[in-house]
């Protein structure tokens, strides 16, 4: 059986900065540059984890499920695993969650971060029910 603690850490840690990022508005105390500093890592939590799922969710397909000629990068590895009925929501919306994986890789700032914040909440819902998939636990 595969060990899934980093993925599941990765998962933890985007949670609570959502948590976090979700109360910034109604904390008077925090100056911009605290506000900002929520915001960016919740992308890099987003990134982190992002990219521990995928190669998780390759080494299910590879060790667990026993698929021949995995892919090694995401969008056909989800691709694959949308023709094997792992993904918890439409093949197109993880191509989404790439594509805001590629566009913050060096740019924190602006609409791509905008649109990462955006689908960080969703991509977490996903991860962790993916997460739930690979591994047969219960979220807690």
């Amino acid at each position: 059986m595969m060990d899934h603690e980093k993925l599941e850490k990765s998962l933890r840690h985007l949670e609570r900065q959502l948590a976090n990022l979700a109360t910034v508005r109604a904390r008077t105390e925090l100056t911009e540059l605290d506000r900002e500093a929520i915001a960016e890592s919740v992308i890099q939590r987003f990134e982190i984890c992002y990219d521990t799922l995928w190669k998780g969710l390759r080494r299910h397909m590879t060790e667990e499920l026993g698929l021949p000629d995995v892919p090694v990068s995401p969008k056909p590895l989800f691709r694959l695993a949308g023709r094997n009925d792992l993904l918890p929501s439409p093949v197109d919306q993880w191509l989404r969650y790439a594509d805001a994986r590629i566009d913050t890789t060096h740019d924190y700032s602006g609409g791509k971060a905008l649109d990462t914040l955006a689908l960080a909440e969703p991509f977490w819902r996903d991860a962790m029910s993916l997460y739930q998939t690979l591994t047969g636990k219960a979220w807690q």
